[in-house]
């Protein structure tokens, strides 16, 4: 049996030459802050990010493919967020959890996030 002890990262992508234009979308408009690659991967292009205890890594990927795959942000205040947000980006209302908030977007590069707030951490979905 494998014991995980955590993400370490996500990966979503980019298209090839874009880093600016992420720069000013992941950077300027959502706050993530930027962390250094490894010398060994700066020629492949893309980002990295730290957010909270987990990288958020921008790949290099052409062409570009939406999937229905995406990472999902616990964050502090969705509804802070959803404002800043509802002026540059489309926002779709995702099916209700109970005990979450949440919602999601396509960032300018067609990745879906989903940023979510935990209202009761103690509903227990196994039943």
């Amino acid at each position: 049996m494998i014991k995980f002890k955590r993400f370490d990262h996500v990966q979503i992508c980019i298209p090839k030459g874009a880093e600016d234009e992420a720069r000013k979308f992941y950077t300027d408009i959502i706050g993530l802050k930027e962390k250094p690659k490894p010398q060994s991967l700066i020629a492949n292009g893309g980002l990295w990010y730290q957010v909270a205890d987990v990288e958020l890594h921008l790949s290099v990927e052409s062409p570009m493919v939406a999937t229905r795959r995406h990472p999902a942000f616990e964050i502090e205040d969705v509804a802070a967020a959803r404002t800043l947000l509802e002026k540059i980006v489309e926002i779709k209302e995702e099916p209700v959890i109970p005990g979450r908030v949440r919602f999601s977007f396509i960032d300018p590069f067609g990745n879906k996030l989903e940023l979510l707030q935990i209202t009761d951490p103690t509903i227990d979905y196994s039943t």
